[in-house]
């Protein structure tokens, strides 16, 4: 008698991108099951996993997401022992999916209240957690009138979203007013992007916040029986030359300021994700120390991307995907000491100018024996357009390296980058052609 094939036991991974999907399945082959977005699929440079790896289903419908997961499982005699997101707009879907099949993941209303910067900042406040003071806003003279509460400055930003997207800094009312207006026609051109769209706060149009001054920080960490354990602490990189909160890059190891102990970012860490809902979760945060205080930005339950995943597995051998499905799984965790490794940096590599990408040169910086790796993620022929308008296209790479000196390990960094050229085709009148530009 022939026996049945046994079931497969599998990690759900909920919409992530091609490039994580290839990742995932060189460092945990075989382990994943990805649900991902078909137009991501289409047109992307990486190999596709086969029928059994991936499902292409529209994400927008969790209902359809939901029956066509339950197909695949029952036809490819699969089981899903647990569930991860590693995108935002994705993680609402992934707690979706948990409830119904009784998985361990943050609740529904756990992500809400992370991924509204509102809700999250009042909650915070509501616990005597230190972050800025913030205010809904529906028109200029809100804005106006909030701004002047303030000593120096606010920030606007859309409830929702990532990153430096659509968020400016107004340090005079001009400023608050051509803000405003960047804001509201970003968030009208965006309305079919999952990344903004609105889960509470409805009635306001976007947040204004109270500007904190000092340096930055991006943490991963762990939450878990009523305890922190943190990953890795970095210290961002800024540029004054680039739009207002891009960040250019990350120094690891993050030495907080004099004053600002690792005791209390536990603290704060636990009570800031408690305030949110999470009990069990891998999270990221991002903060500020202003005057020896700790005020949250930002807090949400997945790891740090960006280029923060490719400096942690080149400079600690620290596999965040890896560890990620790991910790969803309820695997035991060997992390490394990210705190006492040698100063490593990750830069980013920005467009100066929109056009099409002509060439990425980086012979004279591939000789540096500083460097460790050097990732190019757009090739010749794309088109680049710069923020407000844009806010990925000018993204071309990023660059790892181990500086040398000590003291000022972001400034070695940045003269570094500016080795290497970019080459550009600007088109400047359409009955003359294109011109070529040297960046």
């Amino acid at each position: 008698m022939v026996s049945e094939n046994p079931s497969q036991h599998k990690i759900l991974v909920t919409g992530t991108t091609p490039d994580y999907i290839q990742w995932i399945r060189r460092s945990c082959p075989g382990r994943a099951l990805f649900i991902t977005q078909p137009d991501l699929r289409q047109g992307a440079a990486e190999e596709p996993p086969g029928e059994e790896e991936e499902i292409l289903v529209s994400l927008a419908d969790k209902d359809l997401v939901l029956k066509t997961l339950l197909a695949h499982l029952k036809n490819r005699n699969q089981i899903l022992d647990a569930i991860f997101s590693f995108d935002c707009e994705s993680m609402a879907l992934a707690s979706f999916i948990a409830g119904q099949l009784n998985l361990d993941y943050p609740s529904v209303d756990t992500i809400q209240n992370a991924r509204d910067k509102h809700l999250s900042k009042q909650l915070w406040q509501d616990h005597q957690i230190g972050c800025p003071r913030i205010s809904p806003v529906n028109s200029v003279s809100e804005v106006i009138e909030f701004f002047h509460t303030t000593e120096t400055g606010c920030v606007l930003k859309p409830f929702t979203g990532s990153g430096s997207e659509l968020v400016f800094l107004c340090t005079t009312e001009p400023e608050c007013r051509s803000a405003f207006e960047a804001i509201k026609t970003g968030l009208a051109h965006r309305t079919g992007n999952p990344l903004f769209k609105r889960m509470v706060s409805d009635g306001r149009l976007m947040l204004a916040e109270e500007y904190i001054e000092g340096p930055e920080y991006s943490c991963d960490f762990i939450v878990e029986n009523q305890s922190v354990r943190i990953i890795r602490l970095a210290k961002k990189i800024k540029s004054s030359s680039m739009p207002f909160g891009t960040i250019q890059g990350y120094l690891l190891p993050g030495a907080l300021p004099r004053g600002a102990d690792e005791h209390r970012l536990h603290d704060i860490l636990l009570r800031g994700a408690s305030a949110l809902g999470v009990t069990r979760a891998l999270c990221m945060v991002d903060f500020i120390v202003s005057n020896q205080k700790l005020m949250l930005i930002e807090m949400t339950p997945r790891p740090g991307g960006d280029c923060l995943p490719h400096m942690l597995r080149e400079c600690t051998g620290l596999d965040m995907l890896k560890t990620s499905l790991d910790f969803a799984a309820k695997l035991p965790l060997v992390l490394p000491d990210t705190q006492n490794i040698s100063p490593c940096v990750a830069l980013r590599i920005h467009a100066k100018e929109e056009g099409i990408l002509k060439k990425i040169d980086c012979r004279r910086v591939m000789e540096d024996p500083r460097i460790k790796s050097i990732h190019l993620t757009r090739k010749p022929g794309h088109e680049i357009k710069l923020p407000p308008e844009d806010y990925d296209s000018w993204l071309l790479g990023h660059v790892i390296m181990n500086p040398l000196d000590q003291d000022s390990p972001e400034q070695e960094a940045l003269a570094v980058i500016k080795k290497i050229e970019i080459f550009m085709e600007k088109t400047i009148d359409k009955t003359k052609g294109k011109k070529t530009h040297h960046v």
